[in-house]
């Protein structure tokens, strides 16, 4: 399989967009969302940011 540039580049699009519409629809949630994460130990961070790549990855797998 070949690399597709322009997938690739679409895929960061979209990722920037839904990234954004926090901030912009709802700031104050987004920071109580922020001061809650400060407040976690990095292990569960760590457990958070594992459990969202691979839900990523399953998505990605169930839809290419």
């Amino acid at each position: 399989m070949r690399l597709n540039w322009s997938d690739l580049l679409a895929a960061m699009a979209i990722a920037s967009v839904l990234e954004g519409m926090m901030p912009f629809l709802n700031p104050p949630a987004l920071r109580r969302l922020l001061q809650r994460l400060v407040a976690m130990d990095d292990r569960e961070l760590r457990l958070g940011g594992l459990f969202s790549m691979l839900t990523g990855l399953v998505i990605l797998y169930l839809v290419r």
